[in-house]
């Protein structure tokens, strides 16, 4: 089962798996950011109210809001449990 962002404790890695069905409005905002599937990630910060997070992909870093974060489904590379 795929997880999400808010699956995630700050630090841990995952890879990209796909898309949440009814996203479709972020979907190429997501894929024109490079957030391909298989690519990996971390997540470096989560701000108080869980909205925006930060993570870190292809070597930069990107602010997502949540609705974004959400739209993005995920496999661990290493531990999750947030």
């Amino acid at each position: 089962m795929p997880l999400s962002l808010k699956d995630m404790a700050v630090g841990a890695s995952a890879r990209v798996s796909g898309f949440r069905a009814g996203a479709p409005a972020y979907r190429q905002k997501l894929l024109s950011m490079g957030l391909t599937p298989g690519a990996t990630l971390t997540l470096l910060r989560v701000a108080p109210l869980g909205d925006p997070v930060v993570i870190a992909v292809r070597g930069y870093q990107l602010s997502l809001r949540k609705a974004e974060a959400e739209a993005l489904e995920i496999d661990a590379t290493g531990s999750l449990p947030a």
